[in-house]
């Protein structure tokens, strides 16, 4: 059990590269209560997220979500989230936990004339649910006489029962396999988790924040804090395909010009040629020079190879360039690639 965000959170259950292989097999749960949860709501509340968020709200309908940002004056990034277009005007920021306070102290000092906005986080829990086998299991904890969950489309959202507590289920998820996040009252947690467990036949295991970082980090996702930050833009971020230039929101002016003229740095994808394992905070050279410093790395237990997300010079950033990581003074091989690093086979 480690601190994270003021949460007492686990590692692991029974090892982090079981969680990890059981997730890309079978299915495995997370308790991410500690995740935040904003609430805007009241007239004014599309035409101030559209110009407080990266992405263009307008373009949901009732019941879809976007990945997006939180941004200040200088493009950077505050937070990444996920926002949901709820019925009756409602919309879910779904935040990082480290980042509550900011969030929420940031969209309250902006001006929201018409604007509700709350934070629900300390009455809400969430169990995400991810796996190949995640919306079968699902399926056996879902009302007979609905649509199933399997025809619930990725970054769409609807409100059910599951395992008999009233839920928000949402095709999202940060492993890169198919799966749902489950958000309900703080108070029915452990009937949800308890439901969820239920479902053994499935090859379920729980999960902890180890395997969780693992399964991220070979889709590419990043990682607030580490790979992206309030420092760092989304075209830097190689983020830009989330963010809907051509229209004024706060950092606007500074994105269409990084997307216009380009930037002096891009975060890309690195696997290690050489048996090592990148961590952050690792500098990364080309051509002898320092061009770079490791984010984020890791033994990826899918592929066997060390993998790590990093900032270099754009010089630097082409798929295919050869680079080297200084892990504790020597020198190890490794090369730009793609991501996502993991792909599942066809």
């Amino acid at each position: 059990m480690v601190d994270f965000a003021g949460w007492e959170m686990p590692v692991y259950y029974v090892g982090i590269n079981e969680e990890h292989r059981a997730v890309r097999a079978r299915a495995g749960v997370f308790d991410v209560s500690h995740m935040g949860q904003i609430e805007v709501s009241g007239a004014g509340a599309e035409a101030f997220l559209r110009t407080t968020l990266a992405s263009d709200v307008e373009r949901l309908v009732e019941g879809q979500a976007q990945y997006s940002f939180l941004l200040n004056a200088k493009g950077g990034i505050i937070d990444d989230l996920i926002v949901y277009r709820l019925p009756a005007g409602r919309w879910l920021l779904l935040v990082n936990a480290g980042n509550i306070p900011a969030d929420f102290a940031h969209l309250v000092g902006l001006d929201h004339p018409n604007v509700d906005i709350v934070d629900q986080s300390a009455d809400t829990a969430m169990i995400a649910l991810q796996g190949p086998n995640s919306l079968d299991l699902l399926a056996g904890l879902w009302p007979k006489k609905v649509p199933g969950p399997d025809t619930l489309k990725p970054f769409h959202a609807v409100e059910r029962s599951v395992a008999g507590v009233p839920a928000l289920v949402a095709r999202t998820g940060y492993t890169g396999e198919p799966g749902v996040e489950i958000l309900c009252a703080a108070d029915r947690a452990c009937d949800l988790w308890d439901g969820i467990m239920s479902g053994r036949e499935h090859g379920i295991v729980p999960c902890g924040l180890g395997a969780r970082d693992t399964l991220r980090l070979e889709m590419g996702y990043p990682l607030h804090g580490h790979d992206i930050d309030p420092k760092s833009t989304p075209i830097e971020a190689n983020l830009g395909r989330f963010v809907h230039l051509g229209r004024e929101f706060i950092g606007s002016t500074v994105l269409d010009r990084q997307a216009a003229k380009g930037t002096k740095r891009r975060l890309v994808g690195f696997k290690v040629v050489d048996r090592a394992i990148p961590r952050e905070g690792y500098a990364i050279l080309s051509g002898g020079e320092h061009v770079g410093t490791v984010t984020s790395g890791t033994l990826s237990p899918s592929l066997n190879i060390g993998i790590g997300l990093g900032y270099v010079t754009t010089a630097a950033a082409a798929v295919g360039t050869p680079i080297q990581i200084d892990i504790r003074g020597r020198l190890r091989d490794a090369e730009v690639v793609s991501l996502p690093f993991y792909k599942k086979e066809s």
